[in-house]
């Protein structure tokens, strides 16, 4: 079946124009530069769907990098007859799941996609799960704007998409000129793109993004393309279509008026809104499964400390045949967060990501998309550098679990740049999220089990030196619990902490009972969510809670537990990391930043004098 491309392109422009009137507000220009393109993408011959089974396995895969042409997408499937003019006039609505920005609200998308420069590593992601783990023939298409480009994460995902050799994978660069505020950084020069992308290690193919012959011709080339990556770039016209906002700057992120709109049409001419765009849909091949065996039980001694960082390598590949779905991403650090294990026992599901983080936390969620438990592990700090990948992943209902270690001043020697002091406050702030603080072996096994099984965004924070085992093989941990380690009806505070802090708690627990002075430990292991009905009962015993974290003060333990004790009238005192970090033994620097034992202790007295 052949379609009208051209008289396809001219009805995306028409669903484009209107619905962002109607909304009053959009991004036409932005989606009439890319029409052509996408017409001849999704209606050339070149992409094969399955237009009443979106979550067909062996679907081809669209992302929409540059988010903000959203009316061009809804437009994009209202021309396949998936959607209606009337749902396209409900862009930008409540309750429309025609977002501003592409959701998953919209059955059709991907990933929820605005913040620039983070599409094409959701592509990796979802291109690496086709070749390497699904064993699938799908190919993933992502478009970008060329003042995305000047975003660091857009080449990280360059970079890594050649090294794995992504055949697979086809980015779509429309050069349409014209940013926000003026000229991009290169404007129209597509060689200075085909030159960069092609030192990348991509298939380069430069084309007239309106000239549907060399569209089509270009798409048939990249799928002609298995041995690497291609970027066809394009270069297009913003606002293409509509003499007076063609190529016009200070048009961005601006609707048409109503007489503005009249004007655009007549421009356009003729459009078939009758006409529809067919897709040919993929073989119906499934993914390589794999049957689940069930783990092995723990054999933890109680007489050989081991650190939390080591349990977590040894916990991922311990549950690996019980969770076919697992994969490990970790940013060239694996035999410092012990993911290594995981990947000697299971080479073909771990992905080295390299000093990239960005791209690392893009890449798990192209994976969580397609199915994937991703794993994602390196230093507590270096995951701050993703933190806008983090806050955009949870807008795509993402299943990750992330692991930071050598968290906190007890590091030690590295010195501050390698301590991760922010890490609690920002997954806290995820909707949703659950955040772990594990302080033994034991714990951290089983929290690591808990996270794979639970749905949606997990942080899991562990700690590099080796700590005793505080629990039996048999103990049981659940999301939202803690455990009561020391307590009596004598208690005159409780001590709240967790990894290496509960472990100072514990030591001051020993000196202060020789004095004569019982307190409450608790193990608050689930920072969120937290264990309100203990700490309420704690309050309410011992009239006194102390956190106590290698944190800084803001965001971590003392305001989880604040939280959860609003409502009750007992102070909360916070010990945290006050002072400004720097080298040292991890001894000194607990004690230099008062969340030593002894300044447990000294709290503790100051508290009952």
């Amino acid at each position: 079946m052949i379609n009208d491309l051209e008289g396809l392109a001219r009805l995306i422009r028409y669903y484009s124009l209107v619905s962002t009137t109607e909304a009053g507000s959009g991004h036409p220009t932005s989606s009439l530069s890319a029409a052509d393109l996408m017409a001849g993408l999704l209606f050339g011959g070149a992409f094969r769907f399955d237009l009443d089974d979106p979550g067909q396995p062996n679907n081809d895969r669209l992302i929409f990098s540059k988010g903000h042409a959203s009316p061009l997408f809804y437009a994009l499937w209202a021309a396949a007859g998936k959607v209606t003019e009337r749902e396209l006039l409900t862009l930008r609505k409540f309750n429309s799941p025609l977002e501003g920005h592409m959701t998953r609200a919209f059955r059709y998308t991907e990933a929820s996609t605005g913040s620039l420069g983070q599409g094409l590593s959701i592509g990796v992601g979802m291109a690496l799960n086709a070749k390497y783990l699904d064993k699938l023939s799908y190919r993933t298409y992502v478009l970008l704007g060329d003042s995305e480009m000047a975003e660091g994460s857009a080449w990280e995902a360059m970079e890594i998409a050649a090294y794995y050799k992504l055949g697979n994978l086809v980015g779509i660069l429309d050069v349409n000129r014209l940013g926000q505020r003026g000229e991009t950084m290169y404007g129209h020069d597509l060689s200075v793109y085909k030159n960069r992308a092609a030192a990348f290690g991509w298939e380069t193919i430069a084309i007239d993004g309106h000239y549907m012959p060399q569209i089509r011709t270009a798409f048939e080339q990249a799928i002609r393309t298995t041995d690497r990556p291609v970027m066809i770039i394009a270069k297009t016209l913003k606002g293409k279509g509509v003499s007076f906002i063609e190529d016009k700057n200070g048009w961005h992120g601006k609707a048409l008026k109503k007489n503005e709109l009249d004007r655009a049409l007549q421009e356009l001419g003729p459009v078939d809104k009758g006409l529809r765009g067919w897709i040919e849909p993929p073989r119906g091949a499934k993914p390589t499964t794999v049957t689940a065996v069930k783990a092995a039980p723990l054999s933890y001694s109680t007489d050989k400390p081991v650190a939390t960082r080591h349990a977590y390598g040894t916990a991922l590949s311990r549950l690996a045949p019980q969770c076919p779905d697992m994969v490990v991403l970790d940013g060239e650090v694996s035999n410092s967060t012990y993911a290594e294990i995981f990947k000697k026992a299971f080479p073909d599901r771990f992905f080295e990501m390299f000093i990239a983080e960005q791209n690392m936390v893009g890449t798990a969620l192209g994976l969580s998309i397609r199915g994937k438990v991703p794993f994602v592990s390196t230093f507590a700090a270096f995951l701050t550098r993703a933190a806008d990948q983090v806050r955009m992943s949870q807008y795509s209902n993402a299943n990750i679990k992330f692991c930071g270690s050598h968290a906190g001043v007890s590091i030690g020697e590295d010195g501050s740049s390698q301590m991760g002091l922010e890490d609690l406050a920002l997954f806290r702030a995820i909707l949703g999220s659950v955040v772990i603080y594990p302080s033994d072996a034991v714990s951290t096994e089983k929290l690591v089990e808990e996270m794979a099984k639970h749905w949606g965004i997990g942080y899991l924070r562990t700690t590099r030196k080796d700590t005793p085992i505080l629990y039996r093989n048999d103990e049981a941990f659940w999301i939202g619990g803690s455990k009561i380690l020391r307590s009596s009806k004598k208690d005159k505070a409780t001590v709240v902490a967790a990894g290496i802090t509960l472990h100072e708690a514990l030591t001051a627990y020993d000196a202060l009972r020789k004095e004569g002075i019982l307190i409450r430990v608790i193990d608050l292991y689930s920072v969120k969510p937290v264990d309100v009905a203990t700490l309420r009962q704690a309050a309410e015993d011992t009239g006194f809670i102390m956190t106590v974290e290698d944190h800084f003060a803001e965001g971590g333990i003392a305001d989880a537990v604040r939280t959860a004790l609003s409502k009750d009238p007992v102070p909360v005192h916070s010990l945290a990391v006050r002072a400004m970090p720097k080298s040292g033994k991890p001894d000194e620097l607990l004690e230099y930043e008062g969340i030593s034992a002894k300044a447990i202790m000294e709290a503790v007295k100051q508290r009952m004098s």
